[in-house]
């Protein structure tokens, strides 16, 4: 098999071993090969590690994290510095393996890596920042404060649908909170994994930090393996709530962490006074970019009946000119599905709405194309009461390009709606309204991880903590305070006094 061109300016070949703890191990397990979802063509295959393998990168991690704990905050920022600048020059290679591997349009691959290259420059400046409070102590002459230590090796397993940036969130903010990395990427995009592992392996061999960075190829034996293993303290864990739930059992059994970023079944509601031009461009992109397949993706529309036929009108149209086909291609908005599965499930999801009641008001095929592309596709619930319970589809999140639009008549109507279903990650309303706006953003509003005002659902910065409730996981990553589930916390009091007054005026008199 020759190797792709991108494939070889990245130092990838066909067949690559599928484990590294700082150097590529000889695996010798099953191949899983990587297709190609625009046309069904296999890029190459990995071979799989075997249990021994993942002992073995295990205990490097280990063996690393019990220097790189010790190495200052600052100094470990200056690694993912390194490593963010890698990510810089292989920007545009990247960002094409991203739309071979996961059929991701051009822009939105090189997007990803953006997201990489940010949240990189993110975890630098917070390795300066990590702090702990000042605590009053109620005894003389003593002084209480709390502090952050590393975790320890940080177990990651990602889904394909962000093959190289979701591992970004966590490593970086792991690495510089001290913590070692072994990465589970999905073995749907694996060579993504292994050309970000290699630019891994050059920083670390540069700055003498071999271990740091490790990566474990493999199917859900691994991460079982993972899950159940005492000596990996956090399980940051991406993917269906359904294996979401076997992974939290399973790491709460050994009463170890879990992160959890799982389903999203995201709303959009669209008030009368809302700005429709805005609204058709946000909802356009947010259910059919990445081709519906985004955790953050828009799934259900709630719109106002005064608006309701103008903002549908609009839509369609704009999905008229929603070009598909080769996400390499100039002009492409749509790429393909990741998998020939995907399509039948989004086929069986189509066909469920129409019995359900719904009206397919345009897309809902899959054309007879090399690789696994579909259409575009808008369905109107049927128009009774509780149109939402009628329609159990749309309880259901189908990772593919599919919007259920509702009609309502009350805020609060759609917002009982919208928080009805089981997922709680991202939402939004578009309006002009400050009352709406604020009751939406409210306590009493969306019961959302994320609440957007006048933007869409999808495409959160890497700034502010990313995930959300419910059967999302209660998760979060990135930004904000989302650190500190990569560390411990450690109460300490000093007492630099000659007595030893105690706590509550406890005493306790010796003879």
């Amino acid at each position: 098999m020759t190797a792709h061109p991108v494939l070889s300016k990245l130092g990838i070949a066909t067949q690559r071993s599928g484990a590294s703890a700082g150097e590529w191990l000889a695996t010798a397990g099953e191949p899983i090969a990587s297709l190609n979802p625009a046309n069904g063509a296999c890029l190459g295959t990995v071979l799989s590690p075997g249990i021994a393998d993942c002992e073995l990168v295990l205990a490097r991690s280990l063996a690393a994290f019990a220097s790189w704990r010790m190495r200052p905050a600052p100094q470990r920022g200056e690694v993912i510095r390194q490593l963010g600048n890698r990510l810089r020059e292989h920007k545009s290679a990247l960002g094409e393996l991203i739309s071979l591997e996961a059929g991701k349009v051009r822009s939105e691959g090189l997007g990803e890596v953006q997201e990489m290259i940010d949240i990189c420059d993110f975890a630098v400046g917070l390795s300066r920042q990590f702090a702990g409070l000042t605590l009053q102590s109620e005894r003389p002459h003593h002084r209480m404060y709390e502090q952050w230590h590393p975790l320890g090796p940080v177990a990651v397993i990602t889904a394909f649908n962000f093959p190289m940036a979701v591992w970004a969130w966590n490593a970086a903010i792991a690495a510089v909170c001290g913590d070692t990395v072994v990465w589970k990427p999905s073995p749907t995009t694996p060579l993504c994994a292994l050309a970000v592992q290699q630019l891994c392996h050059d920083v670390m061999r540069e700055n003498d930090c071999l271990g740091v960075f490790s990566l474990l190829v493999g199917g859900a034996d691994v991460g079982q393996w993972m899950a159940s293993e005492r000596r990996l303290p956090l399980v940051s864990f991406t993917g269906s709530t359904a294996v979401g739930r076997k992974v939290a059992a399973e790491v709460a059994g050994r009463l170890g962490r879990s992160l959890l970023e799982l389903g999203g079944n995201n709303a959009i509601v669209v008030m009368d006074d809302a700005d429709l031009e805005l609204a058709a461009r946000a909802i356009t992109f947010g259910a059919v970019g990445t081709a519906g397949q985004r955790c953050t993706t828009t799934r259900r529309l709630f719109v106002q009946r005064g608006v309701a036929k103008a903002l549908l009108d609009r839509l369609c149209a704009a999905y008229r000119t929603v070009r598909a086909g080769d996400p390499l291609a100039e002009g492409t908005l749509l790429g393909p599905l990741v998998s020939a599965q995907a399509v039948a499930q989004f086929r069986a999801a189509v066909a469920l709405a129409k019995e359900q009641g719904g009206e397919l008001l345009c897309g809902g095929e899959a054309p007879d194309l090399p690789g696994f592309f579909v259409q575009p596709t808008i369905v109107r619930a049927p128009c009774v009461p509780s149109a939402q319970d009628a329609f159990p589809i749309a309880w259901e999140e189908t990772f593919a390009p599919i919007l259920y639009a509702f009609e309502f008549d009350t805020l609060d109507e759609a917002i009982a709606q919208q928080n009805a279903v089981r997922q709680g990650l991202s939402s939004a309303i578009f309006t002009e309204s400050l009352r709406a706006s604020e009751r939406f953003l409210s306590a009493a509003g969306s019961d959302c991880g994320i609440a957007n005002v006048n933007i869409g659902t999808s495409g959160a910065e890497i700034g502010g903590a990313f995930g959300g409730e419910k059967d999302t996981g209660g998760g979060r990553e990135a930004g904000s305070d989302a650190w500190k589930a990569y560390m411990r916390r450690q109460t300490c009091t000093i007492n630099w006094g000659g007595t030893l007054p105690l706590a509550q005026g406890v005493e306790f008199p010796l003879g």
